[in-house]
């Protein structure tokens, strides 16, 4: 029997497991509170989903496409979106918009505990093999384009870069709330930091910038339609 493609349903029902994952974690949301979420039947969950785990993957994937389309749009119609401190500061944006993803930068045990453990993972996909990060790799390009300063290591960059991103969404954690300054405030000024830091001189390739965040999401779009699940017979 095929999968069903009733596509409104199926957000439906993401939309009510983004909602409990995020407040109950992975580990403490059944099919069930699901369907009651979702106003389906259990039966109904599983016209679309084989198991929780493939819910659970078929978000993570629909919430990163999310957030780079929200990314991109974002980068276009930044004046700057093109310099390193652009390509931050909507990146930073984007990721603060939605709690969900947040978690996913966080990798919050909290939210996604047992999945973690799993092998072959949603997140073990991206980062195992040895290969280079994705950062790593933009931080590469965006150097041999003359968007980043060509005399910065792109190891050290790219840990400083993954440094401050993590903090931003992670500081609530170790930092008394009343310390904290607004959001967009510190978005703001990461966005400052980085420019100050590693835009060239000259202003860098802007152009060049842009086009390599457009290659880069093409790739991970394709990724993500290689890793959703096919349809398939019974």
């Amino acid at each position: 029997m095929a999968k069903s493609d009733h596509k409104a349903r199926e957000q439906r029902i993401l939309d009510a497991a983004a909602e409990l994952f995020a407040h109950y974690g992975y580990d403490k949301t059944a099919v069930s509170d699901i369907a009651r979420e979702a106003g389906v039947s259990q039966g109904g969950i599983y016209l679309h989903f084989d198991s929780k785990e493939a819910l659970f993957e078929a978000l993570l994937i629909r919430e990163m496409r999310t957030y780079a389309e929200s990314w991109l749009q974002r980068l276009d119609a930044d004046p700057k979106g093109g310099t390193i401190a652009g390509m931050y500061r909507t990146m930073l944006y984007a990721l603060n918009a939605s709690p969900f993803m947040t978690a996913m930068f966080r990798q919050d045990r909290r939210v996604f505990g047992s999945y973690l453990r799993k092998p072959g993972n949603f997140f073990q996909h991206f980062q195992g093999g040895g290969r280079p990060s994705p950062r790593f790799e933009f931080v590469q390009l965006m150097q041999e384009a003359g968007a980043i300063r060509q005399d910065l290591n792109p190891k050290v960059v790219t840990h400083i870069m993954n440094m401050l991103a993590y903090g931003l969404v992670a500081m609530d954690e170790v930092v008394p709330a009343e310390e904290i300054p607004p959001m967009e405030d510190l978005i703001e000024g990461i966005a400052d930091f980085m420019d100050r830091a590693l835009t060239p001189d000259d202003g860098g390739n802007q152009e060049a910038g842009k086009a390599i965040i457009r290659q880069i999401s093409d790739a991970a779009r394709q990724q993500f339609e290689h890793m959703s699940h096919p349809v398939r017979e019974e």
